[in-house]
C-alpha cells in the first residue's frame, strides 16, 4: 500500500513482506538446529557422483522488515524443485531479525534488522550504522555455528536475503569480509540496498571468490529501483562480479526471479553441475 499521512503527520508504513511467492510455496516443516536461526537440510536428492554435492554447502537467507522466518522457509523446497544440486547435502538456515522500534513507523516494535528513518528508502537514505553492524554479527555468528557443528566453511555457504535481509546480507558479505576471512561462496540481494558505503572496502580476494546476484522489482516503490542500479555499480567498481536481474514488480517476488535465483546458487556452489 501507498504510504498514508497520519494526523500527526507521520509516516505510516506497511512492513516489507513477501506476498508474492511465500504463501503458494510454504511448508512450514523444519527443524531447529541453532539457537539463533532455524536450518533445514532439504529431502529432494540431487544425482550421485558429484563430489560437490557431497560437500556440505548451505545458504542463509534473511528476511525483510516485520517478516519471520517463515515469510521465506518455503526456499528449502523450491530451490531443489527448480534445481536438484540444492536438495542434497545444503542446509538452509533462517536467522530471525529482533524485535525492535522502526522510527519511520512512528517507534513501532517490529521484526527488523536495523532502523529506518527515511521513506521510501532511496539513494542516500540515512543509515542506522549501529543497527546494521550488530545484524551483521549475528550472522557471522551463524556462520561460524555453520563452520564448528556443521563442518560447512564460509567458501560453501551463500548468504542472501530480501528488502532489509538483503541489504545485511551485502554488508555481511563484502564490508565485514575482511583481509584473513574466507569470502562466502556467493550473495543474494533482493530488492534490497547497499548500505554504509562509505565503510565499503571488498578485498581483492572476496572480489574475485564473492559473485553477487542482484534481483529488483522495476515498479518497487518501498526500496527504489534506483538502489539496484546505484549499488551494482558501487560494487563492481570494487571488482565484484554482479549478476544483476530486474521484473516489472513492485517489492516483490515471483517465480522468474526464484528460477534464476536457483540457476545462480547452483553455478556458485555446484560449478562443475551448470
Amino acid at each position: 500500500t501507498i504510504p498514508k499521512l497520519a494526523s500527526c503527520k507521520m509516516i505510516m508504513i506497511k512492513p516489507f513482506l513477501l506476498t508474492a511467492v511465500a504463501p503458494a510455496f510454504l511448508n512450514t516443516s523444519r527443524r531447529s538446529i541453532f539457537p539463533a536461526a532455524m536450518s533445514t537440510s532439504s529431502s529432494v536428492n540431487a544425482p550421485g557422483g558429484d563430489q560437490e554435492c557431497d560437500t556440505p554447502a548451505a545458504v542463509i537467507f534473511l528476511h525483510g522488515l516485520g517478516d519471520t522466518p517463515a515469510g521465506w522457509s518455503s526456499l528449502q523446497r523450491k530451490l531443489p524443485s527448480l534445481r536438484p544440486n540444492l536438495g542434497k547435502n545444503v542446509h538452509y538456515v533462517f536467522p530471525p531479525a529482533p524485535t525492535i522500534g522502526i522510527s519511520v513507523n512512528g517507534g513501532m516494535q517490529m521484526p527488523g534488522w536495523f532502523d529506518l528513518y527515511d521513506w521510501p528508502i532511496g539513494v542516500g537514505v540515512k543509515d542506522d550504522k549501529e543497527g546494521k553492524i550488530k545484524a551483521a554479527i549475528q550472522i557471522e555468528e551463524t556462520v561460524e555455528k555453520l563452520e564448528k557443528e556443521m563442518d560447512i566453511p564460509p567458501s560453501r555457504i551463500v548468504v542472501g536475503g530480501f528488502s532489509q535481509g538483503g541489504a545485511v546480507a551485502l554488508l555481511t558479505a563484502y564490508h565485514r569480509r575482511t583481509e584473513g576471512k574466507v569470502p562466502f561462496a556467493g550473495c543474494v540481494c533482493l530488492s534490497g540496498w547497499l548500505t554504509l558505503k562509505e565503510d565499503l572496502n571488498v578485498t581483492e580476494e572476496v572480489a574475485k571468490s564473492t559473485p553477487l546476484f542482484w534481483a529488483h522489482g522495476e515498479y518497487d516503490d518501498k526500496v527504489l529501483f534506483e538502489q539496484q542500479a546505484h549499488g551494482v555499480g558501487v560494487l563492481k567498481e570494487h571488482g565484484v562480479k554482479v549478476e544483476e536481474r530486474s521484473y516489472p514488480m513492485g517489492h516483490e517476488s515471483d517465480y522468474d526471479e526464484i528460477d534464476a535465483m536457483a540457476e545462480f546458487l547452483e553455478k556458485v556452489l555446484f560449478p562443475s553441475s551448470s
